[in-house]
Order: C-alpha cells, then sequence, then structure tokens
C-alpha cells in the first residue's frame, strides 16, 4: 500500500466517515477511531465539533494544508455574500477538484498528482499546481499522456460518480470547463459538510 493511500485511509478512520464514498474505506468494517483509544466515545465540546467540520473538509479535498485553507477562509469572508457557501465555491473552483468532478481520475488525490505532474491545460496554458482556481468558462483538456493512461479510461468509464450539473465534460475530447460557481447543494458530497462550523472556527 502506498502511503498516498493510507493517508486517505487513516483521514476515513480519523473522521469516522467513509469521505469519498469508496467501496475500500476502512471504515466499512471499523466504524470507530484508529488507535488504542478509537472505540472510546465521548461528547465533543463546541469547538470539537468545529474542528471536526474543518478537517473533514480539508481532508475531503486531499488533505489541503492549513495555511492554504486559512487563506481560503479569509478570501471567503471577503467575498459578498454567504461565506460558508463561498468557501465551498472557491474549494470547487480547485483545479485538482474540477478533474476529479469531470471523472478523468478516481480519487482527489490522483487530481492533484495528475496536475503536478503536468498532464493538464487550462485555456491552452499548461497548469502544475494543484490548487490553482479555475474561473467560469475557462477551458480545461488533458493532454495526450494523460488520455492514454488506463486510470483515465477507467475512471470515466466507472458508475460509481456521475459529473455534477455545474460542471461541462466532453469525456470523448477529454475537454470541459466550469459553467457556473456551486453551492453547499449543488456539491455531491458522499458525507455532510459543514462549512458553517468552519467559518466558525475561524471566527473565534
Amino acid at each position: 500500500m502506498t502511503k498516498r493511500a493510507e493517508s486517505k485511509f487513516k483521514i476515513d478512520r480519523r473522521m469516522q466517515v467513509n469521505m469519498w464514498g469508496r467501496a475500500k474505506s476502512p471504515i466499512n468494517k471499523r466504524e470507530y477511531g484508529p488507535g488504542q483509544h478509537g472505540q472510546r466515545r465521548k461528547k465533543p465540546t463546541d469547538y470539537g465539533v468545529q474542528l471536526m467540520a474543518k478537517q473533514k473538509l480539508k481532508g475531503y479535498y486531499g488533505n489541503v494544508s492549513e495555511r492554504q485553507f486559512r487563506r481560503y477562509y479569509d478570501e471567503a469572508m471577503r467575498r459578498k455574500g454567504d461565506s460558508s457557501q463561498n468557501l465551498i465555491g472557491i474549494l470547487e473552483s480547485r483545479i485538482d477538484a474540477i478533474i476529479y468532478r469531470m471523472k478523468f481520475v478516481p480519487t482527489v488525490f490522483a487530481a492533484r498528482q495528475m496536475v503536478s505532474h503536468g498532464h493538464v491545460k487550462v485555456n491552452g496554458k499548461r497548469i502544475t499546481v494543484a490548487s490553482y482556481l479555475v474561473k467560469v468558462g475557462d477551458q480545461i483538456e488533458l493532454r495526450q499522456k494523460a488520455r492514454d493512461m488506463a486510470v483515465t479510461k477507467d475512471a470515466i468509464e466507472s458508475p460509481e460518480r456521475d459529473v455534477p450539473e455545474y460542471i461541462d465534460v466532453d469525456h470523448k475530447k477529454y475537454t470541459g470547463s466550469l459553467k457556473r460557481i456551486p453551492g453547499l447543494t449543488d456539491v455531491p458530497y458522499p458525507v455532510q459538510m459543514e462549512p458553517n462550523l468552519v467559518i466558525e472556527f475561524y471566527s473565534r
């Protein structure tokens, strides 16, 4: 098992949810946290609930760093409208999240790797930073090497997930775009996300 896979499974067990809705998640077998004290159950404090909500949202998008996640919070607060909805919109605008939503890869971790290896173009420009924020209408495409990968073809054919309505994709041409910025109810999370608690956590 790779370190990347181990990290992904640890996130599932620490959060005590099947974060990405994957059949191989260890939470399907043991619905408690890792370690010798994992089965202890105690009522979390308000801070603990908010912290868990933050860790869950960070983990879902490939374990985003704390520094970067804090920047997303600051940007969400600057934008007009509901801050928690803004936060989701920013996270869903990441190029790795969009590649995952387009079903070009099986996991968001694989999406990050595909971007960092230079297999993705936005408006004809090669992008290697997974946190790159895509704008509505930007044209996204996979380079030829990525199109020929078995993992790409398998992900497209997989019945596990559907492409959400706010994403436009042509699997035959390996191209697509972000049609609009989604809100929380638009995003097909396998588990409940609570960005309002994340906003409360940072607002303390």
